[in-house]
């Protein structure tokens, strides 16, 4: 079942809010408008060149993309792959290609890679490596692939065991992540350690900074501090590590923790610490955590929530805010909306470049079976922004992919990018639809359009007096823009106020700057004539190069 980098184009209708326009002059905002948001199959796996992405992907910045799939490859136990924006996929490594059956470069990587500051690419495996529970590696650009460490290198298992998250590089150049299982603690009642936290030099030298499971709720057998990391790690402002585990904590199912770059750790928050056994807020945290702009984190869980019918096995998760002091405060439950059309089972959220949170459901959304991508306020209004399988009622197939269980990252042009772990497809031949083994995904906002009014401005002032006008950037798109204004080049006699780089423009706002034109006694002929440039940045299709406003002086 396959598919090349053929794309696939699906539109889906959303609602998205109005944008408040800042510039010298306040602009007022437009109502809200019905948005169009456009999903391209960047490319669709077919086993051979990988099968079933379990996480996202990053980007360089020639603009390409980089991830793993869990299974596939040349030896069908995963992959490290390279997608280009042309849509060309590379596979730099094939698990399972060292050790013989041993596997010792290790198998079925659940994470991602990141890049480290040094342009390597660094990641985990989940099983096979030396001691057969897992690695960290890393790999070049070119694909030459260095396995860093082998996991239970220590007697029972201490340094940890079966790591299912990805790697995050401390500000002091050391990467940190947690291992699902192993550690120090191994809790007597079910023969079972409760997972790690560890840091690991570039050289591959591992320290183990925090072994879970270090204290029991008293007469059971639940991890007081938490059990079963499944997600990385984020570093917060203050420099210590924020995180989240599956199970335990003081009603064992789940928590947030803060950790100190020495190893002390902090449990913030217990999940169903509401509403009894509906855990109204949610229970067992599918994900990590992010830091917003506002200094608070946030998060998703994959089940409780405010429409789980009694009992948090029936709920199907929620978006969380979480205060550095602890204060949890659910922003939204999943299946408010009818049959789930806004989703269910969420997995991890990002902060856009507009501050609103975005990430991605497993199930549900308007088609019933692939799942969605929402964008969602600080404040709690949620907008499902794509439904996948819009294929799915007309031809049974997936062929926009379905089932992402991965965070999304937006990239240098605004567009979202992500990963499904089941469909995509080049073609349907006889009722069979080819490579349906995951996709990677983009999903670009509707288009806006950059008008400039005027292009010429011609300023008169006499010798050491001044004359200004305004200069209006207009989006008479749907979509927001974001664009550079240029300074001008003689800098006396004109100059501008309100202008910059990565200036957001909202769907049918207004953008105003101030041109200032103040001529002295020596200003040449040549100052006299100067210009500015307006380059929309992202998301304006028509626009093929800057707009140009040629600026004129005289008395």
């Amino acid at each position: 079942m396959k598919q090349s980098g053929g794309k696939i184009r699906i539109a889906a209708e959303t609602l998205a809010a109005s944008t408040s326009i800042l510039g010298l002059i306040l602009i007022c905002a437009p109502a809200a408008r019905a948005q169009t948001w456009s999903e391209v199959v960047l490319h669709s796996f077919d086993g051979k060149d990988g099968l079933q992405p379990m996480a996202g992907v990053i980007q360089d910045g020639d603009g390409n993309l980089y991830g793993t799939t869990e299974l596939g490859g040349a030896n069908s136990l995963g992959t490290v792959f390279r997608l280009t924006s042309s849509g060309k996929l590379t596979t730099l490594h094939s698990f399972c290609s060292e050790g013989g059956s041993a596997c010792t470069d290790g198998v079925f990587p659940l994470a991602g890679v990141i890049q480290g500051s040094d342009g390597n690419f660094y990641g985990t495996t989940s099983e096979a490596g030396a001691n057969g529970v897992g690695t960290v590696f890393k790999i070049t650009p070119s694909g030459t692939l260095t396995t860093l460490y082998s996991f239970c290198s220590q007697a029972d298992c201490t340094d940890g065991e079966s790591p299912a998250a990805g790697l995050i590089e401390g500000s002091d150049g050391y990467f940190y992540s947690t291992t699902y299982a192993g550690g120090a603690n191994e809790n007597e009642s079910d023969d079972y350690s409760g997972g790690t936290v560890f840091k690991i030099a570039p050289s591959g030298t591992l320290t183990t900074l925090y072994s879970f499971c270090s204290m029991l709720v008293p007469g059971t057998d639940v991890c007081l501090d938490g059990s079963e990391p499944e997600a990385g790690l984020t570093q917060g402002s203050d420099g210590n590590f924020y995180g989240t585990t599956y199970a335990g904590g003081a009603n064992g199912f789940g928590t947030v923790f803060e950790l100190t770059p020495s190893g002390t750790l902090t449990t913030l928050y217990s999940f169903c610490s509401e509403g009894g056994d509906a855990c109204a807020e949610g229970a067992f945290p599918s994900g990590g955590v992010i830091q917003g702009s506002d200094g608070n984190f946030y998060g998703t869980t994959g089940h409780g929530g405010a429409n789980d019918r009694g009992n948090w096995a029936d709920g199907v998760g929620t978006v969380f805010k979480l205060t550095p002091s602890g204060t949890l405060t659910s922003l939204y439950s999943f299946c408010s909306q009818a049959d789930c059309t806004d989703g269910q089972y969420p997995y991890g959220v990002i902060q856009g470049s507009d501050g609103n949170l975005y990430g991605t459901t497993l199930s549900g959304g308007a088609n019933t079976y692939g799942g969605t991508v929402f964008e969602i306020t600080p404040s709690g209004m949620l907008t499902t922004l794509y439904s996948f399988c819009a294929t799915f009622p007309t031809t049974n197939f997936c062929l926009d992919g379905g089932g992402s269980q991965a965070a999304l990252i937006q990239g240098s042009d605004g567009s979202l990018y992500g990963t499904t772990t089941t469909g995509g497809g080049r073609s349907i031949r006889k009722g069979r639809a080819y490579y349906q083994d995951g996709t990677v995904f983009e999903l670009s906002p509707p288009p806006g359009y950059i008008k400039v009014v005027p292009t010429k401005l011609t300023l008169k002032a006499e010798s050491n007096a001044q004359a200004s006008a305004i200069i209006t950037i207009e989006n008479t798109g749907t979509g927001q823009v974001t664009v550079d204004i240029s300074e001008p080049k003689h800098d006396p006699p004109f100059s501008e106020v309100g202008g910059g780089n990565s200036i957001a423009i909202g769907a049918g706002g207004s953008y105003q700057i101030m041109i200032a034109y103040s001529p002295t006694n020596s200003t040449t002929s040549k100052e006299k004539s100067d210009s500015i440039t307006v380059k929309a940045t992202n998301n304006d299709p028509k626009q093929k190069k800057p707009i140009t406003v040629t600026l004129k002086g005289g008395k």
